[in-house]
């Protein structure tokens, strides 16, 4: 899901200017959020379809948990100020909208596919030729034939070799304890706290299989949640193709901002990754690609991981299920949004390091450049050189890494403009 990183693609002035009323809370920091509530309410000229929530390809789709918001008029796209709006365009990956519970208060959130819209009509249209041999098929009786879902409907656990083949990166290194921690805390189910799937209908067995092979993202939303330390936005819920969350601000928004601000995010960014490689759980986090919607910023300053569809998971408790070097069969499932014959690494070739040299050269190479006064920017670049370089030892990588932390922590402030440790910074050995 590396299109999430970036919600609007380059549009011209005029066509953004239409597009105004909805689109400015995808970027949620360009301005406070217009309540819906905060001027005359004015019916819309819409009315969701089945089309563009992806509706109708269930239950070839995430879910529909969130669904009776959307039509009670709870999420909302815009900020329905106007009578003339209508649904965003389809061909984005990501929309901006608002959140009730009460229809009084409102606050902001991200609405988003899996991948595009392209992407997936592309992925729908495999699936019809490969399996039904048409150009146009339901999706949801094709896969429902295929051999590795009759085995998942006879299936009471969710075990390794019902995922092998699956290209989301969660899934390259699969233990039974990840499998068992998915089906205890899938939310797209009602009484989930088991890890046997016999609270699962048959169609919520081929929901939670088409998520697995199409993104990750927002399974591991669910099973890692925020409220509990992760460092994931709130997964709220999921209509058709559409996925809800809490919103937040891009990171490359804060390219070129104050020597105090990026300080900060580049100290959360590290500790972010130090707490994903080591954690309670004994569940090591890598990345397989950052880039610059990778993370996101909320409004108290907060940074969290905004795009978890590049993540993978390494059991260092139980190890991997899944043996490199053994054979995977390949089918349709592990073909819906890459090319079956990518090349995938082996679990035993994760450094230890590999998303501390990505962040390093991709992310905090940009949010600190030239921001610091000379004799501390050299301190800092010196240091990011060691660290981007993956051809180094991991001994290497840390070393520079905590170079980097070093010289960032006295550039920390302590005041009220981060609001995500003020005032407990002020009490605090390390603010």
């Amino acid at each position: 899901m590396s299109e999430m990183g970036s919600c609007l693609p380059h549009l011209s002035p005029q066509l953004l200017l239409s597009l105004l009323g909805w689109s400015l809370s995808c970027c949620p920091f360009l301005g406070a959020a217009v309540s819906p509530s905060s001027g005359p309410r004015v019916r819309p000229s819409y009315s969701f379809g089945r089309t563009f929530l992806g509706l109708d390809k269930c239950n070839a789709c995430i879910g529909t948990s969130i669904c009776k918001k959307f039509f009670k008029e709870e999420i909302r796209f815009d900020s329905w100020l106007s009578s003339n709006l209508k649904l965003p365009p389809n061909y984005l990956s990501c929309y901006s909208g608002n959140y009730s519970d009460d229809s009084k208060s409102w606050r902001p959130v991200e609405i988003s596919r899996l991948t595009t819209k392209y992407q997936h009509d592309q992925s729908d249209k495999r699936i019809c030729t490969s399996l039904i041999h048409t150009k146009s098929c339901s999706i949801e009786r094709a896969l429902w034939k295929t051999e590795r879902f009759q085995k998942w409907l006879k299936a009471k656990r969710l075990t390794p070799d019902l995922v092998q083949g699956l290209h989301t990166p969660m899934l390259r290194c699969p233990s039974q304890r990840l499998l068992d921690r998915i089906v205890r805390r899938y939310a797209e189910v009602p009484d989930a706290g088991s890890i046997f799937m016999d609270h699962f209908t048959d169609r919520d067995k081929l929901r939670l299989l088409y998520t697995l092979s199409v993104n990750a993202h927002p399974i591991m939303l669910q099973i890692f949640p925020g409220a509990e330390g992760w460092p994931f936005p709130k997964y709220l819920g999921s209509c058709g193709r559409l996925i809800v969350t809490t919103s937040t601000r891009p990171l490359k928004a804060f390219y070129g901002t104050t020597p105090e601000v990026a300080a900060d995010l580049a100290l959360q960014l590290l500790a972010i990754l130090e707490s994903m490689a080591n954690n309670d759980l004994s569940y090591f986090f890598y990345f397989t690609h950052v880039d610059t919607g990778t993370f996101g910023v909320f409004s108290d300053g907060h940074l969290f991981i905004r795009d978890a569809s590049t993540l993978g998971v390494i059991d260092k408790q139980e190890g991997s299920q899944w043996m490199d070097g053994q054979e995977e069969e390949k089918d349709i499932f592990s073909c819906l949004v890459t090319n079956c014959q990518s090349v995938v690494p082996s679990c035993n070739s994760i450094k230890h390091t590999q998303s501390l040299s990505m962040v390093c050269a991709e992310l905090l190479s940009k949010l600190l450049k030239r921001t610091f006064l000379s004799p501390v920017q050299k301190k800092i670049d010196e240091a990011l050189n060691i660290c981007a370089d993956s051809s180094l030892t991991n001994e290497e990588i840390v070393l520079a890494a905590q170079e980097l932390v070093g010289v960032l922590k006295p550039l920390r402030t302590c005041d009220s403009h981060f609001t995500y440790r003020y005032p407990d910074c002020k009490y605090s050995v390390n603010p």
